[in-house]
């Protein structure tokens, strides 16, 4: 424990994408989940970035995720799409899942896409980030079946559903801005920051988790428990991160029809999300003439606002990540050792070797 080794995002877009075209993916498909999950890692949310990718391949030895799939279209309303992603990459599901919904949005003004039945989806951002791209509104609610629950509800002491992300995005307000995108899990902090804090041998936040008994913990390795009674991450905000998660799940599990997390649907020991996405053209509404105006002008009086003692300056949701992301574009992305060798063994299950990984990544 404690080592870091530094990877520039190229070289580490180059190591992931040959362990996954190793894993049978398709070229197309290993560049977009490379390219996703180190932008997540350049943003700053090392939870859902190249640190997933073991878990990922052993899915995909296990054919619990199903290689080169694209979503299917379950029925078509016009402005409400139902899709199905046959398990296969969520960085490619949810790619072509919100393309769908962008050219329906243009056509309709807004498009609602249920997406049921994908992989592991990733960063809900980088589908707001899409969306805002093409100059869209979104919002995403997204609940995860197929392994057990990971949140414990306001008042409990044990996990009955997961960490249920919400995203919204706004388009950038002019050419070459950049957009408002907040990202969050319901829960105080996702369980992959869980995982990357037990790798580095170090302890989360006080009141973040509770123990198999309900009590208090810092000790990340109470989510990890081998067969034995796990722990439970908490809502963030009391009852109200706890009621905004039922409502995702009531709306991403059930509404879409891919089902909420309760033990019939654990078999799968996979990460199975659903997502339900609203995807809006401002164009359309009725502040089409100057919503882009009002936007520039609220993000601009927020952020005027006098930092607080030891605040260097107030930032709106996105400015964060891409503040990181510039750093760690110029530093490189640091990885813990222990996740590093992880993703080592992960190319060696597909026969990737540890001289091919680490030449791939610049470290040879």
């Amino acid at each position: 424990m404690g080592g870091t080794v530094i990877v520039k995002a190229e070289n580490l877009r180059a190591a992931v994408r040959h362990i996954v075209l190793a894993g049978g993916s398709n070229e197309r498909e290993a560049a977009l989940v490379s390219e996703n999950l180190v932008l997540a890692n350049l943003t700053g949310h090392d939870s859902h970035g190249i640190g997933m990718l073991p878990q990922y391949i052993l899915a995909v030895v296990e054919k619990r995720l199903q290689v080169n799939q694209a979503p299917t279209v379950i029925s078509d309303h016009g402005a409400i799409l139902n899709l199905d992603g046959n398990m296969g990459y969520g960085q490619v599901i949810g790619h072509d899942a919100m393309e769908l919904g962008i050219r329906r949005a243009r056509e309709t003004g807004v498009c609602v896409v249920s997406l049921r039945n994908s992989h592991h989806i990733g960063r809900i951002g980088h589908w707001g980030e899409q969306c805002a791209a093409a100059g869209f509104v979104s919002m995403h609610y997204v609940n995860v079946v197929g392994r057990p629950p990971l949140v414990a509800p306001h008042g409990g002491s044990d996990a009955r559903f997961a960490t249920n992300p919400y995203c919204c995005a706004l388009p950038a307000t002019e050419p070459g801005g950049e957009p408002v995108v907040l990202d969050m899990a319901t829960s105080k902090i996702a369980m992959g920051k869980v995982r990357v804090a037990m790798n580095k041998g170090e302890q989360v936040a006080p009141e973040t988790l509770i123990d198999n008994k309900g009590n208090p913990t810092t000790d990340p390795n109470i989510m990890f428990q081998p067969g034995g009674p796990k722990g439970a991450i908490l809502a963030f905000g009391a009852h109200k991160g706890y009621g905004l998660a039922v409502i995702v799940e009531m709306l991403a599990g059930a509404l879409t029809g891919g089902g909420t997390l309760h033990d019939h649907n654990w078999a799968r020991n996979t990460i199975t999300n659903n997502m339900l996405s609203v995807i809006i053209d401002p164009a359309k509404l009725g502040g089409a003439e100057t919503w882009r105006q009002e936007l520039a002008t609220f993000v601009k009086w927020v952020k005027a606002s006098p930092a607080a003692p030891g605040v260097d300056q107030v930032l709106v949701a996105g400015e964060p990540e891409r503040n990181t992301k510039a750093k760690r574009l110029a530093e490189g992305i640091p990885i813990d050792t222990n996740t590093w060798n992880e993703i080592i063994a992960a190319g060696k299950s597909v026969g990737v070797g540890p001289d091919q990984t680490n030449a791939a990544a610049g470290l040879a």
